[in-house]
């Protein structure tokens, strides 16, 4: 078998042992109704994460802050990965670890959520930032990987895909952050 195969088989297996995990799938459905209470509230989403993950974060915000499948009104999500004046500022004066907690800080409210999204689950900047959301009363909600580390302890909320496979669990943040979109996009679609 080549090894794009495998590689491609491998992809499918890590998403199908999400499928079959009814842990993890009812997991999927407390984040989505919390993220449907909180944007409900007049609440926001904030989220972070670096390299592939920091794509992610974006790709997840512009879904939600435009739209998805349906018309409606934007809704108030944000990217902490977006801003390169605040992280090249931030990562300058106080340390790059720094970056996302000190824009928790500024703009995180009680009852808004923090979404951190690593494949480790051990990114020092998201464990700083999660850390923050806690002290500051927002849920904390991980998208991880392997075993969850460090940040898998501080979250309210996790969805851990199992595999030691970067590029498996970046797919698989994919399936999750589209799911989550759909449910959240379907429960405003007639907020237009």
């Amino acid at each position: 078998m080549s090894t794009t195969k495998k590689s491609i088989l491998a992809s499918i297996e890590t998403k199908l042992s999400l499928v079959s995990n009814k842990n993890f799938l009812d997991e999927l459905g407390r984040v989505s109704n919390y993220m449907i209470a909180c944007l409900r509230s007049k609440k926001k989403i904030l989220i972070a994460g670096n390299g592939g993950s920091a794509a992610d974060a974006q790709h997840f915000a512009a879904e939600l802050a435009g739209q998805f499948i349906h018309k409606r009104k934007g809704l108030p999500v944000l990217a902490l990965t977006t801003n390169a004046s605040i992280t090249t500022a931030i990562g300058n004066d106080f340390g790059y670890e720094y970056v996302f907690s000190r824009q928790v800080e500024g703009l995180g409210h009680q009852g808004d959520i923090f979404v951190g999204i690593s494949t480790s689950g051990n990114s020092l900047n998201l464990v700083h930032a999660m850390n923050v959301a806690k002290e500051n009363g927002l849920i904390t909600v991980g998208l991880l990987g392997r075993d969850g580390g460090q940040m898998g302890n501080l979250c309210d909320l996790k969805l851990v895909v199992p595999s030691q496979s970067t590029q498996h669990i970046q797919e698989a943040h994919i399936m999750i952050i589209h799911e989550l979109c759909a449910i959240i996009d379907n429960a405003f679609k007639n907020h237009v």
